[in-house]
């Protein structure tokens, strides 16, 4: 191995063609250049210069070497700028996992946002179901996800609840309660309902058989869907009713799906829906540091 010192030493002296001058440059004496530009001579096998009573050239060897020793003293330094940038996260990768987030205005504002502020971060999304999404973020193939509350073990993954939407009831535009201001969830225990799987997102799915159970029944489960928009469109076919976030009424078609809010029940409201942005702990990055408190800014 090289030192890099031995290489701006070579440098100065190629450029110069003059020891003295060169040493001058470095602000060091002329001895101890000699012997430098000796020693790396002796490293590489080969000669650099040529030395005599006309002055100090090149070999054809040297002139080679010097092309050598600029490229690698550049890239030396692109790699400790990258290396810097990095540390202050503003360059490097960030591996984002996501739930169906296009009907999710703020959210994707502050995306947009990071990347303007962070143009030198690589950023990759993946779109996965909640589970998947955790999964991830464990074993460490994704730095942070926004994800649907999941039954996970405390302390395993940090945590940010972001929104906190509600859960309507949609309904083929045709459906008899399609008209109506609000409905009563109760009237729906003999209706066919649509789901996404429970393996996809078992805290999720967890709180919507809650909130029928709640009603008084459990839902007759007929056909399910990994992704809401495909579950929606099942529900415009007249396969069932659905239990969807509210952020979805707005960017559905209402010729097709009508989306109604479900009626209290006694004096327990109807609960929310949350959307959370997690990651884990262990987690070092420096460039997810900055994406957490920009979120937190938002």
């Amino acid at each position: 191995m090289i030192e890099t010192r031995l290489l701006r030493q070579f440098i100065a002296v190629a450029e110069e063609l003059h020891f003295h001058k060169a040493a001058e440059r470095l602000h060091m004496a002329q001895p101890p250049l000699s012997q430098a530009i000796g020693r790396l001579e002796e490293k590489l096998g080969f000669k650099l210069f040529l030395r005599n009573k006309r002055g100090v050239h090149l070999t054809a060897a040297g002139t080679a070497f010097l092309d050598t020793a600029y490229r690698t003293l550049a890239e030396l330094e692109q790699g400790i700028e990258y290396a810097r940038n990095v540390s202050a996260g503003v360059s490097g990768k960030l591996a984002i996992t996501a739930i169906s987030i296009a009907y999710y205005d703020s959210l994707l504002n502050s995306l947009r946002r990071y990347r303007e502020t962070y143009p030198n971060v690589q950023l990759t999304i993946r779109e996965m179901p909640s589970a998947s999404q955790a999964k991830a973020l464990l074993a460490g193939e994704a730095d942070v996800g926004f994800m649907r509350r999941l039954p996970l073990p405390a302390g395993t993954l940090e945590s940010r609840l972001l929104l906190d939407e509600q859960i309507v009831m949609a309904l083929p535009a045709r459906h008899a309660k399609a008209q109506e201001y609000d409905v009563d969830l109760r009237g729906f225990a003999d209706e066919d309902f649509v789901f996404t799987p429970q393996n996809l997102g078992g805290g999720y799915h967890a709180q919507l058989i809650a909130l029928c159970e709640a009603a008084g029944f459990y839902p007759k489960v007929v056909q399910e869907a990994a992704q809401i928009h495909t579950l929606l469109g099942l529900v415009a076919c007249g396969f069932g009713v659905a239990l969807v976030p509210a952020s979805f009424a707005s960017s559905t078609p209402g010729e097709r799906v009508q989306f109604r809010p479900i009626r209290v029940i006694g004096d327990q409201p109807v609960p929310g829906l949350g959307l959370y942005m997690k990651w884990s702990g262990q987690n070092a990055s420096p460039a997810l540091a900055n994406f957490i408190a920009m979120f937190g800014e938002s």
